[in-house]
């Protein structure tokens, strides 16, 4: 046999449903900041691997830069010519310079 309480059961499941609701909304509040967090440091790592593509790739040409000038002797032959100037005997070098920047104002 059911006795009706009248506005007392109606208040308590209302009590009860925003009971639960503040509770799932103090949970959601608790772990924002944490998940803007966590979306941060995803971006960081997606920066950080963007930059670590990038590095590799010039460690790889810095490398066979190396073995080149390691192993080819007609790498370091043309590095000397290039940078200390210096040629075979009986040849002409011939060095060609860059105008100088001039700054001008438009009309």
């Amino acid at each position: 046999m059911k006795v009706d309480l009248g506005i007392w059961s109606k208040l308590t499941r209302v009590v009860i449903v925003l009971l639960g609701l503040a509770g799932v909304l103090g949970v959601a509040v608790w772990y924002l900041p944490l998940i803007y967090q966590n979306e941060n440091m995803r971006k960081e790592i997606l920066r950080l691997d963007v930059q670590n593509q990038r590095e590799m790739e010039t460690n790889k040409v810095l490398k066979g830069q190396i073995d080149a000038v390691q192993h080819d002797p007609k790498t370091v032959e043309r590095l000397a010519r290039e940078r200390l100037n210096y040629a075979k005997p009986g040849e002409t070098i011939f060095h060609f310079e860059e105008p100088p920047a001039t700054n001008k104002a438009g009309p």
